[in-house]
């Protein structure tokens, strides 16, 4: 068959023919193409003609040269030539050529410099490129082998193969690709920059050739441990805290970057656990006792969360930091309990440091479990560590808070705070005998700011412990609203019944002796009016309620006094022993301090401490002689007449209301008096639930059932006394063991 130049044109258009060949074409003018079934059979010359005009076209693309016929033409010789049953001969030439052309190459390697890299590279890019071409060209026969044998490689996976052997694994070329390329990687280690394209390019050729896990990887991983192990140690000792933290972080994220960037996904688990492992397992301890504490305690929450990250990537990492973070917060927390001398800041220095670590525990430790536990436990061990004080400063912590002039508008959370605290202390009966004692003097001097954030605090003392705990704090409340009632029908029952020669306003409140704490009954010698006016009241209270009995509590009581000075006119606010002393200058300028004691008849510890009010405080109603801070009987006293001030209530410094040493101690006493009767019930309990038990194991079960501070000594005491007392007895034959007595 013969086509002119008109149809060659129209095979061209429809063909992908080289534009070289295009053109060598268009030249010829005319172009004869025998018609493949024209052939019968292939002999032994075209056989070797057609593989001849084959291996000349495989070298022409090696060497980048025109081809001097079409693909579509050498594709067709190849699909002949498997018509034919010439698929080994092909198969086996072609491997022949391009295992010939690869050695070939292989001087061009030697070279002893890092360039050594670039022509590799380039060689491995171009033979790639070359492959597809030749793979192209025998597409047919790679078909034919894929569904022929299983067993034979693909043309693509040949020439690899034959790459591989000839050039990546040659002796001279591979340990110096791989010291090479670690070396390229080192550089940018230390901070130069290096071409990432050809590590990349290199590392996937290993990958293609599928010799990066078993060539380059272990000797990038053992090279990378090594390196690490090294400058880690070195690190560890130059490097403080934070500069060592930034450096292991910095390090991580380079890793992982060249992960990215050229090294195979595959290795990031490996190469990272190296990391991890060097850097921080291995210096746990030395991170560790380094600047940590400074971190906690300046509340660095960027830098702590660092930290917690870091750990988090390590074995039991969090565990060894939580640890650190426990130690840190019993330290810390027993200098804030035990120093005797921060007694007035302690329970605020205590809500300070537990915002602190709230803080760190949310935003650092994302409110992990272990380390909020750690945070319970630690605070619980040193508050109690001294016994009895932390509640009792607590109590009198919330009487500062719900006084008058304290309360602000976040009382509700201050409270919620407190409450928290609350929560670790043991001794929390001690809390109760003082926090009632407070709220006693806030309800009765008129001291209590807020009855919403009064009935706040009961509200959350009643969840928190129980109804029981509360109760006679109610009552108190209760009995305040009671007394306000009675009042009221008492200045009707003046308005009706009594003549109008009592001028003086009294109020009086009516307590219930088994709510309200116990306090001292002084004998004074009160003004003739309000001896008339508590003479009218009880006859009022006895006649509306029969039966009951009352007991005056003087030293409670308040008083607003109208002075005269050379200034004006005042009103003083003062107690009721310092009105019974002022009222005797109504009829004396001076007096001596045996004259104002026959007079009063208050005994002397009170009227030393009124006077000293009086005369020796900022409102000086009382000049003293001779002055001087200290009352002595020996003194005597004079009535102020150029007292002034810029107020026109003026408010004289009520020592009275101050906690006495008496009072603290009777109010302890009486909490370790109700402590007797807890301990020996839970003993008793124990004792008839055991029958029989050993004194250690007695013990140990006592602290786990009573939440208040207890000794050893306080524990023998009880036994004694229920030995004594027929509820135990001792063993006959072990001392320590004890039997309940049924």
């Amino acid at each position: 068959m013969k086509l002119n130049l008109e149809e060659v044109s129209m095979v061209i258009k429809k063909s992908n023919f080289d534009l070289t060949l295009v053109s060598e074409l268009l030249k010829m003018k005319k172009l004869t193409i025998r018609n493949m079934k024209e052939l019968t059979a292939y002999d032994e010359t075209s056989k070797y003609t057609v593989m001849s005009v084959l291996e000349k076209a495989i070298l022409k693309i090696h060497n980048s040269e025109p081809l001097d016929y079409s693909f579509e033409e050498l594709y067709r010789n190849v699909e002949n030539m498997c018509t034919y049953k010439y698929n080994d001969y092909l198969y086996e030439n072609i491997t022949e050529i391009i295992d010939g052309l690869l050695k070939s190459k292989i001087h061009v390697f030697y070279m002893d410099d890092i360039a050594f890299l670039d022509t590799l590279n380039w060689t491995w890019v171009t033979f790639c490129k070359q492959t597809k071409l030749i793979v192209n060209i025998f597409l047919y026969l790679d078909r034919s082998i894929v569904k022929e044998n299983q067993g034979r490689l693909t043309l693509w996976n040949m020439s690899l193969n034959l790459f591989k052997i000839n050039i990546v694994l040659n002796v001279k070329i591979n340990s110096k690709l791989i010291d090479f390329l670690l070396v390229l990687i080192d550089l940018e280690r230390q901070g130069e920059v290096i071409d990432r394209n050809l590590l990349k390019s290199l590392i996937n050729m290993l990958h293609e050739l599928q010799i990066y896990e078993d060539k380059f990887e272990p000797k990038f991983l053992t090279t990378t441990n090594g390196m690490y192990q090294n400058e880690s140690q070195k690190m560890i000792k130059e490097y403080n805290l934070l500069q060592y933290l930034y450096y292991v972080s910095r390090r991580l994220d380079e890793e992982t970057e060249r992960i990215m960037n050229y090294l195979r996904k595959s290795t990031k688990s490996k190469l990272l656990t190296i990391v991890k492992i060097q850097l921080l397992q291995e210096h746990t301890q030395q991170i560790l006792s380094k600047e940590v504490d400074e971190l906690f305690e300046n509340a660095k929450i960027i830098e702590i969360t660092l930290l917690y990250d870091l750990f988090g990537m390590i074995p039991n990492g969090h565990i060894e930091l939580c640890r650190t973070f426990t130690t840190y917060l019993k330290n810390r927390g027993a200098k804030i309990v035990q120093d005797p001398n921060n007694e007035k800041n302690m329970i605020q220095d205590l809500l300070d440091f537990k915002d602190k670590v709230d803080q760190i525990v949310a935003n650092s430790f994302k409110n992990n479990e272990r380390f909020c536990e750690a945070v319970r436990s630690s605070f619980k061990y040193f508050i109690n560590q001294r016994h009895n004080k932390p509640a009792e400063l607590l109590a009198k912590f919330v009487d500062f808070k719900l006084r008058s002039k304290n309360v602000d508008e976040n009382i509700e959370k201050v409270l919620d705070k407190i409450m928290v605290l609350f929560r670790f202390v043991q001794g929390k009966d001690i809390f109760e005998a003082f926090y009632k004692r407070d709220l006693a003097k806030r309800l009765l001097v008129g001291k209590s700011s807020s009855q919403d954030a009064e009935n706040s605090m009961i509200s959350k003392l009643k969840l928190e412990c129980g109804a029981s705990f509360t109760a006679k704090l109610e009552g108190m409340f209760k009995d305040i609203r009671l007394s306000q009632d009675i009042n009221s029908c008492f200045k009707e029952h003046l308005q009706n019944n009594v003549k109008p020669n009592i001028t003086t306003e009294l109020s009086i409140s009516i307590l219930t002796s088994s709510f309200w704490p116990s306090y001292p009954n002084y004998l004074v010698t009160l003004p003739e009016e309000m001896i008339q006016y508590q003479s009218t009241f009880q006859n009022f209270y006895v006649l509306k309620y029969s039966g009951r009995k009352l007991q005056w509590q003087q030293s409670l009581g308040y008083c607003i006094l109208k002075a005269d000075f050379a200034s004006g006119k005042k009103e003083l606010q003062v107690s009721l022993f310092q009105t019974i002393i002022l009222l005797l200058f109504n009829n004396s300028n001076m007096m001596t301090y045996n004259e104002i004691k026959e007079s009063s008849n208050l005994e002397d510890n009170e009227l030393k401490r009124t006077l000293q009010s009086l005369a020796c405080g900022k409102s000086k109603i009382l000049l003293k002689t001779p002055k001087g801070k200290e009352i002595e009987e020996t003194d005597s006293f004079s009535y102020n007449h150029n007292f002034s001030d810029r107020l026109f209530r003026v408010k004289i410094n009520q020592v009275q209301l101050k906690e006495t040493i008496e009072e603290h101690h009777a109010t302890q006493e009486s909490v370790f008096h109700d402590r007797q009767f807890q301990i020996d019930a839970a003993i008793v309990r124990i004792m008839k639930q055991k029958k029989a038990l050993d004194h250690n194991l007695l013990v140990s079960e006592l602290y786990g059932i009573l939440d208040i501070p207890l000794t050893p000594c306080d524990i023998k005491k009880r036994i004694e006394q229920l030995i004594e007392r027929d509820y135990i007895e001792r063993d006959k034959d072990n001392q320590n063991i004890y039997k309940y007595v049924a």
